[in-house]
């Protein structure tokens, strides 16, 4: 069950759209089914419902206007919340809708439990899934009546009443969701031939515009040149920037003039002051390496920063955590720019999906997510080719992220994070799926003699023997074998690339053991084969390796990120 509270300075205009017929004549039987004192007039069971209609909003104005006479009523006079059910629950009775709306107007202050002074109201019922609060605001004593945080109040006490009468329990949010669009703006959307609203649409164009640019200035040069759109850049007198508005072409009011959106407006995080934030002093690797360098493949790299998330969040502070979410967000908001045509919108589906995820009450400490971004904004110039294997990778990375992500926010009761990161699964397991085949398919054709199979076979026993047997009856395992082979021939050892593989993570929550082996070896295979020393140092480091402990919830987080801790980016 959900509530919408609104103010307004017209009772009667409510009262008569309460017992109108709708704009579209959706409203049927219109009725009172509870009021302040039990006995207001009911325009829907009267012969005269005009005349009653105007004795009902009489009564209901009376404080008001005596309110008036002393000076002291509030300009939005009218306190209007409409409760609806959940499509899933049963059809509620109305006695049971009136007992729900005393329970709201009490919790919300408009009239508390035993005060003789709350303020007048009705609840009128004209369909059979929801019910509308009438209140004037004025009490008794002629004082507006204390309402602050109605909303919060009343979602609160509409989550107990789902519980008390076995209705549907809906996910509820922190407040730091992106703003909806409004019922006139998807209207209007549907009107024009799309399914998304206008501030949807700009939502995601600025996003994906922060998802690829370098610094703040950049960001801003993105934007301006995007199609479709006229973007006003706002100035302070010292002649820094200020912030932006962003308008959709042809999304015009009735003057003709563009429909401007904030920053703030289209979600927290997209203010001008929290994309500086994010971009300002951002590393980013260069795009030409030195002839004596091979330069590193920018989807190992972007692999290898999202693969370290999940650790990330099981590891670091709360603030860190919530970052590595935010930059993973900025990373599915790039994909669809590098991606091929057919993968785009399932990529573009994750992206607006995640974006509940990426926010929460946590702050993000920006600064401690920067390999990732960094990662990302190199892609630029390293779109997918060839049999599409890099994207591949780092999406099979994404799944173990976004299922990190959903385990994170369960375990701070972030319910919509958590359901937006589980449907954010179901997109990126799909693109996954259409990305993997080709490349999947192409090692396997490529598979080694039997013989070198069959010796593969006895390492992979001896080096996870506890997911030999299902990596082997596995499709994928001939794309491992020849992943193995071909890293042999670059001078690896295959049984200590697969044991290296092995060591990145468990492979507990892995669908596919051999697809997640695959990727890995393929990465750790373009790396330089290490040398004797190396080999030694791994080996020490193997017998006598370092745990970073879990931080509890409970207890404040050690800094793992001091200065003089911090790792290389």
């Amino acid at each position: 069950m959900i509530a919408k509270i609104s103010s307004g300075k017209d009772t009667a205009g409510l009262i008569r759209y309460l017992y109108g017929p709708g704009r579209a004549n959706e409203h049927t039987d219109p009725h009172l089914v509870a009021s302040w004192d039990g006995f207001a007039p009911d325009p829907g069971r009267s012969n005269d419902s005009n005349a009653t209609r105007k004795l009902l909003v009489a009564d209901l104005d009376l404080r008001l206007h005596q309110a008036k006479r002393l000076g002291r009523a509030p300009k939005q006079h009218v306190w209007h919340c409409s409760l609806r059910a959940s499509p899933e629950d049963r059809t509620l009775s109305d006695d049971e809708w009136a007992t729900i709306a005393r329970r709201i107007v009490a919790a919300t202050g408009i009239a508390p439990e035993g005060d003789p002074d709350g303020c007048r109201w009705v609840a009128v019922r004209h369909a059979e899934d929801h019910i509308h609060i009438a209140a004037t605001k004025v009490r008794g004593d002629l004082r507006t009546a204390r309402h602050w945080n109605d909303y919060l109040t009343a979602d609160k006490e509409l989550a107990a009443i789902e519980k008390d009468y076995g209705l549907q329990q809906v996910i509820r949010g922190d407040r730091t969701a992106a703003k909806r669009p409004t019922r006139a703006e998807q209207e209007k959307a549907h009107r024009t031939g799309h399914h998304r609203a206008a501030r949807e649409r700009l939502r995601s164009t600025v996003r994906t515009a922060v998802s690829v640019a370098t610094s703040p200035e950049e960001f801003l040069d993105i934007l301006t040149r995007t199609d479709n759109v006229h973007v006003d850049i706002q100035y302070f007198p010292s002649g820094e920037i200020r912030g932006y508005k962003i308008a959709l072409a042809g999304d015009t009011n009735a003057a003709g003039d563009p429909i401007w959106h904030s920053g703030s407006k289209l979600a927290p995080d997209l203010s001008f002051p929290k994309i500086r934030e994010r971009l300002t002093d951002l590393d980013t690797p260069p795009t030409t390496a030195p002839e004596t360098h091979r330069r590193p493949n920018p989807w190992h790299q972007a692999t290898a920063a999202a693969e370290r998330i999940p650790t990330r969040l099981a590891q670091s502070d709360d603030a860190t955590a919530q970052a590595h979410i935010a930059a993973f967000g900025e990373a599915l908001d790039a994909l669809p720019l590098l991606a091929p045509k057919d993968l785009r919108p399932q990529l573009q589906q994750a992206a607006i999906v995640f974006e509940r995820a990426t926010r929460s009450r946590i702050r993000a400490q920006q600064d401690q997510a920067r390999a990732l971004r960094s990662a990302i904004r190199t892609l630029r110039s390293a779109p997918v080719t060839g049999d599409g294997a890099g994207l591949a990778m780092f999406l099979d990375v994404a799944l173990l992220v976004a299922t990190a992500a959903a385990r994170w926010h369960r375990l701070r009761q972030h319910d919509q994070q958590v359901a937006a990161a589980h449907q954010t699964l179901l997109h990126l397991r799909t693109a996954y799926e259409q990305a993997a085949a080709a490349p999947l398919a192409a090692l396997a054709q490529r598979k080694p003699p039997q013989q070198v199979v069959d010796r593969l076979a006895r390492q992979l026993h001896q080096v996870v023997p506890a997911y030999a047997e299902q990596v082997l009856s596995d499709p994928a395992w001939d794309a491992l074998a020849t992943a193995l082979t071909d890293a042999e021939h670059s001078g690896h050892v295959p049984a200590r690339i697969l044991q290296q593989a092995a060591n990145e993570r468990a492979l507990d929550d892995a669908r596919s053991p051999a697809q997640v082996l695959v990727w890995r070896v393929h990465r750790l295979a373009e790396r330089p084969v290490p040398s004797a020393r190396a080999l030694a140092a791994q080996a020490r480091s193997a017998a006598s390796p370092r745990r970073l402990q879990p931080v509890p919830i409970s207890q404040p987080p050690r800094n793992l990120h001091a200065p003089a801790l911090r790792p290389r980016r």
